[in-house]
């Protein structure tokens, strides 16, 4: 199981990673007024280092639910070891591929992460069930 629990930590990180691209990204960063700072960037890095970080947050909740979930449900350390490496690397892809602007690809991974996630919360639900 401690593959996954680094899967968890390492994607609760990423967000940080790409937040952190975005403010090096634009102007002098200000941090008297961050959100406001953002909005005036007009660096296009900086807004999809910005949204990569965003879609970060909002993917997060899923899986470490369906990490835990899993685990709970009594469902093979293996399998929920393999979703949530899969899971990770298909995050990290996304980041990489919304800065390097490549749309599809990014649309394609952000399927695979949140296909992974779904699939550890359907494998709960059916050992449950």
């Amino acid at each position: 199981m401690s593959i996954a629990y680094w899967c968890i930590l390492i994607t609760a990180l990423l967000p940080y990673l790409w937040v952190t691209i975005a403010k090096r990204s634009g102007e002098r960063y200000n941090n008297r007024d961050p959100r406001g700072w953002q909005a005036k960037q007009t660096n296009p890095r900086s807004h999809r280092a910005h949204a990569a970080q965003l879609n970060g947050f909002e993917s997060f909740p899923i899986f470490v639910a369906g990490v835990l979930m899993a685990q709970a449900a009594g469902v093979a350390p293996h399998t929920i070891a393999i979703l949530a490496v899969v899971f990770t690397l298909a995050r990290v892809l996304h980041g990489v591929f919304y800065l390097a602007n490549q749309h599809g690809l990014r649309s394609l991974v952000w399927f695979v992460a949140f296909a992974n996630a779904l699939a550890l919360i359907v494998l709960a639900a059916l050992r449950v069930g």
